[in-house]
């Protein structure tokens, strides 16, 4: 399951906290009540839930983590690393009774796409970061990602990995070049394209190729785009609407272009160079997926510590080789650059791990969908998309 696709079924207890998560007050945890005493100077430990295939392995034993590993070699801290969080959504209605309620959720560190990460900020439902400890994130962090809207500063998040959606096609195949992403709606391309199902993957690209500007586009520009793909999917032109099952349709062929991620696509291109990821020109959204310390974590310095560490550039540069996401620490690219082994200096080179300053100017980083925006977005995009 995609790590930013949306949950097509909610079961009654999610879709209940699903609500809480949309703005309603008792929710809400005030910033007196979202920390416990911290034992981390007598528990040298903690638990991180992440998502699946998100952090390095060793090549001969998948269950070592090595740079996890390393940590608690120079540490002594034991991490307990959970590949529990499948979907943003499912994650939410699995946590959000304990955090409502004020109790403990049993993790100190978790990982969740940002546009989740700013309804738990909204809720309160999150620690802020204490700097002081951590010197390689205030020395080394991308300056493009340093404050989104949701949270100025990032004293709540850290990014833990970046991706770029955007479009990938098979040029040998399609015959052209793919710039725009109006050329996606090209009479050859009906019936070979699909889109991202999830609202939050999906929307900022295709309001991008409209012109918009995501950091601040409004609610007519949301009726806009959706207007113009109800009216592409009446006429077939759209085949349909996935989550990270494009990479399927794009290997067989059947699919000639679509939205896609960019760390996807890197993994594509090693069994298919024909295949190609674009950022268009009007320009294509930048995201994170961050780290979280929630409330009531017992282990709240243990956690930063962790989280300080992959900020070293050395560390980033071995978690970026081996998972090929846009690497939030620029500093690692000369770490890869310097490697023996000459696939692994060639990542240093390669713009979805490392943007130039050319692609830089074309990536934005899209405005929230707010709470009070949610219900009514979310419901006309699912009716299109057939969730």
């Amino acid at each position: 399951m995609s790590r930013r696709n949306l949950l097509r079924t909610l079961g009654t207890g999610a879709a209940a906290a699903f609500a809480a998560g949309c703005g309603v007050p008792a929710a809400y945890v005030a910033p007196g009540d979202r920390r416990r005493s911290d034992l981390s100077a007598t528990e040298k430990r903690l638990t991180w839930a992440n998502w699946p295939l998100y952090i390095d392995t060793d090549d001969e034993d998948e269950s070592r983590r090595p740079t996890l590993d390393a940590f608690g070699k120079r540490t002594g801290i034991a991490v307990t690393y959970t590949e529990e969080i499948n979907d943003n959504d499912e994650f939410f209605g699995k946590v959000s009774p304990s955090l409502m309620n004020h109790q403990e959720t049993g993790r100190d560190l978790i990982v969740i796409s940002d546009w989740m990460c700013a309804r738990f900020v909204r809720l309160g439902w999150v620690q802020e970061m204490d700097r002081s400890r951590q010197p390689n994130i205030t020395r080394y962090l991308d300056p493009q990602l340093r404050s989104p809207a949701f949270d100025p500063g990032r004293r709540s998040t850290v990014p833990w990995q970046s991706g770029i959606t955007g479009v990938a096609y098979n040029r040998r195949r399609l015959g052209r070049e793919i710039r725009h992403v109006s050329e996606l709606w090209a009479d050859d391309l009906k019936g070979r394209v699909t889109l991202l199902s999830g609202l939050d993957e999906a929307f900022a690209l295709l309001m991008q190729g409209n012109g918009v500007d995501i950091t601040r586009w409004t609610a007519d520009d949301f009726h806009m785009m959706c207007d113009q793909v109800d009216e592409l999917v009446r006429a077939d032109h759209i085949r349909r609407f996935t989550g990270n099952d494009y990479i399927k349709d794009l290997s067989s062929g059947d699919v000639l272009a679509c939205q896609a991620y960019s760390g996807d696509v890197i993994q594509l291109q090693a069994d298919d160079p024909d295949i190609e990821f674009v950022v268009p020109e009007e320009g294509a959204e930048f995201w994170s997926e961050s780290l979280m310390i929630p409330n009531l974590a017992r282990h709240k310095a243990n956690a930063e510590e962790l989280v300080d560490y992959y900020y070293e550039p050395a560390v980033a540069a071995e978690l970026a080789a081996w998972v090929n996401y846009v690497c939030p620490v620029p500093a690692a690219q000369d770490i890869l650059a310097s490697a023996k082994d000459k696939e692994t200096a060639a990542l240093a080179e390669d713009p979805l791990i490392f943007p130039d300053s050319a692609m830089r100017k074309r990536l934005a980083i899209a405005r929230d969908i707010t709470a009070k925006e949610r219900t009514e977005f979310a419901k006309r995009w699912n009716a299109i998309a057939g969730l």
